[in-house]
């Protein structure tokens, strides 16, 4: 179980990219083999690569792989990048957290006017559904990798004394 909790975003991403693959490889074979493809697959694809960015963005703020200038921060004394790091978190939360409520309105505004999308017309929350909760975790990450790096800078200091 700690297994699933600590690496939900890559079983997740794993998933959608593997039935992305399928969807894709089958669509291939049968415009080959019948000459029609399956219209819907550019939706899925689409949506399918939506939720594997934000889930892989999680990924990349849990191991702080993010892009990322760090020449200023390498360069100030440990007391300016320990506020250099607060800063740096308390703005990416916050844009992170907008894009959580932003994404909960979007799935609330779907759930209310039953919008359909344009190729399966299924209702279009299904593809959006996943957003919030992909948005919360990378908060959660950040989080994560913020107080790490904060421990490093904590540990460096007292190495050096």
């Amino acid at each position: 179980m700690a297994f699933i909790l600590r690496d939900a975003e890559k079983i997740i991403c794993a998933l959608i990219f593997l039935a992305m693959t399928l969807l894709g490889f089958v669509n291939v074979v049968v415009r080959y083999a019948t000459s029609y493809s399956f219209a819907s697959s550019e939706e899925l694809l689409t949506n399918g690569f939506l939720l594997l960015t934000i889930f892989g963005a999680a990924i990349a703020a849990r191991t702080g792989d993010h892009l990322a200038v760090t020449l200023i921060y390498e360069l100030v004394p440990r007391p300016v990048r320990r506020l250099m790091l607060v800063l740096a978190t308390l703005l990416s939360v916050v844009l992170l957290v907008a894009s959580t409520w932003f994404t909960i309105e979007l799935l609330t505004n779907q759930l209310s006017s039953g919008i359909k999308s344009y190729a399966l017309q299924i209702p279009a929350w299904y593809y959006s559904v996943g957003l919030p909760f992909g948005f919360a975790l990378i908060v959660i990450r950040y989080i994560q990798r913020a107080l790490e790096d904060w421990h490093d800078l904590d540990d460096k200091a007292a190495s050096h004394v």
